[in-house]
């Protein structure tokens, strides 16, 4: 098992905190860096928001081991062919420890705030699979691409200079949706991400990601599986149930809901 920090970008993220953190993660053994892509928070206040690919450009050259990247980057905020140009210079500029985490975007306020077109849920996934699509193809094709979709056209289109790792940065899918996520995940992904699943659905929504990659002539070894979660934590019991009084929520309630709850004995047994 791998432990890798995520961070909320949206709350209050700087670039003194940024490298803080980056510095802190690297030192400390943690497998990967990751963070969200988001404007705003979801209601006020609004807080400082680091712009993503230029922290993740930052983050490329100033460490030297761990993974990184979106967790995730929504494709409704920029043009597929764009974040692809991006994702693999960032990921040649870091010598290959970008972690390319996409998803089809789903903060109402950010969208309206700034004008970007949320859309409906089946032409948002819609939208999502052609981005998956043209995202794809640029990074994996040595010549020109031609793709006519509702949202999203390619004629002629490569990107140049090739990505160093053979078909680019791997593409991680976040989300726990059997019907919508899962399949785009046996289709285009090298990692699912669960979002705060508890491990028992965790391992349901697994073994149902199994068989659509068999369905897909995929192995269920080539898709790493990795959990996005919580961590409440103290040094003591009393510290614990300090930390969760405000939240008017017991640990067991919070465990049910897949966030890491304790002592770090008892964290420790969680994991």
């Amino acid at each position: 098992m791998e432990i890798a920090i995520m961070i909320e970008g949206q709350h209050g993220l700087t670039w003194e905190r940024w490298q803080r953190v980056a510095q802190a993660v690297e030192d400390l053994g943690f497998a990967g860096l990751y963070r969200s892509d988001h404007y705003t928070n979801a209601n006020p206040p609004d807080m400082e928001s680091l712009e993503l690919w230029v922290s993740l450009t930052w983050l490329a050259s100033h460490t030297k081991r761990i993974e990184f990247g979106p967790l995730v980057s929504p494709v409704s905020f920029r043009h597929p062919t764009m974040t692809a140009r991006m994702a693999a210079a960032v990921d040649d500029l870091s010598g290959g420890r970008l972690i390319l985490g996409l998803g089809a975007g789903w903060q109402v306020r950010e969208h309206t705030n700034y004008g970007w077109d949320l859309l409906d849920v089946a032409p948002r996934f819609a939208r999502f699979t052609e981005g998956l699509e043209v995202i794809t193809q640029l990074l994996n094709s040595d010549t020109p691409v031609d793709f006519v979709g509702e949202y999203y056209r390619l004629q002629e289109g490569i990107l140049l200079p090739r990505p160093q790792r053979p078909g680019g940065p791997p593409i991680l899918i976040g989300g726990n949706g059997p019907q919508l996520t899962l399949p785009l995940v046996a289709k285009y992904a090298s990692e699912w991400n669960g979002v705060y699943i508890p491990p028992a659905t965790f391992a349901e929504r697994s073994g149902q990601l199994d068989v659509l990659l068999m369905a897909n002539g995929r192995s269920p070894q080539s898709v790493r599986r990795s959990l996005m979660t919580g961590l409440i934590f103290g040094a003591t019991t009393a510290d614990v149930e300090a930390k969760l009084a405000p939240r008017n929520i017991t640990a067991a309630d919070a465990r049910a809901r897949g966030v890491a709850v304790g002592t770090p004995n008892e964290l420790v047994a969680q994991l």
